[in-house]
């Protein structure tokens, strides 16, 4: 264990600023120890990692660099001044690393039974990307797909919100038109979520393979693109509220289908 050189201080600012990348492998910027408990456990491949020395007097967090060090990873002690320039965020845990993660094919993800799949589309705040991923996962869905202008579901923000879920669960990036096709292809029906006007949430049958897409915050799904789908649903809401958060919204549907499988 030793203090970072600059080659590895300038990886770090980069992977902080820059989009990953649709690559064969993605490196992942994990901000806190949390995360990076969640990724071991995950049996992903840690890269590197560093702690700041106060950071080191947690047993859990000592036990953590010592496995991490005994397996390959590089890891790196740092004082806090140059773990504020390696981090993503203003006021750091005390714990960052890079893990990679495979990426994963369209089709692969749609492959699991009984499908449960979320489509994001033009979801664009970071921390309502990772946490419908966290809903999704506890819901058992199957997959997640990000389409169109839908935040990095692997940009460090994404995965602090998604709290470890976003390591785990299936999850491609496509634009909406090739998921549409793979979804028919793979017979999985495709329900729009809009605010009104669709079934109402609980009267619909979620128990069979579906997708749920998801609009993004303020405008939703186009109307155009939701009436391609298969089905349209919502929410029933009292007046004089119109829409909720997609993030919420999300999270009632995926735990309805949760309730109709377990019937």
């Amino acid at each position: 264990m030793t203090g970072a050189p600059h080659s590895s201080v300038k990886r770090y600012r980069e992977l902080a600023r820059t989009p990953t990348k649709h690559a064969r492998e993605r490196e992942l910027l994990l901000d806190g120890s949390h995360l990076l408990f969640e990724a071991r456990a995950s049996g992903l491949a840690i890269d590197s990692a560093v702690f700041e020395h106060e950071a080191l007097t947690d047993p859990s967090v000592r036990t953590l660099a010592d496995q991490l060090a005994a397996e390959g990873a590089d890891v790196f002690i740092v004082s806090r001044k140059v773990l504020e320039s390696m981090s993503p965020v203003k006021t750091p845990s005390g714990v960052i690393g890079i893990v990679r993660r495979p990426a994963e094919a369209l089709d692969a993800v749609l492959a699991r039974p009984q499908s449960l799949v979320v489509v994001a589309h033009d979801v664009q705040d970071p921390g309502n990307v990772g946490g419908i991923m966290r809903t999704a996962e506890a819901a058992g869905a199957t997959a997640f797909i990000a389409s169109a202008a839908t935040a990095d579901p692997f940009g460090w923000k994404t995965l602090r919100g998604s709290m470890g879920s976003a390591l785990r669960l299936p999850i491609a990036r496509a634009g909406i038109d090739e998921t549409l096709r793979a979804l028919r292809t793979a017979g999985i029906r495709t329900m729009a979520l809009v605010p009104r006007g669709g079934t109402p949430l609980f009267t619909t049958d979620v128990r069979e393979p579906v997708a749920l897409i998801l609009g993004g915050e303020g405008p939703g799904l186009p109307e155009e693109l939701s009436n391609q789908m298969d089905q349209r649903i919502s929410i029933p809401m009292h007046a004089p509220v119109e829409s909720l958060n997609v993030g919420v919204a999300a999270a009632l549907v995926l735990y309805e289908a949760l309730r109709q499988r377990q019937l």
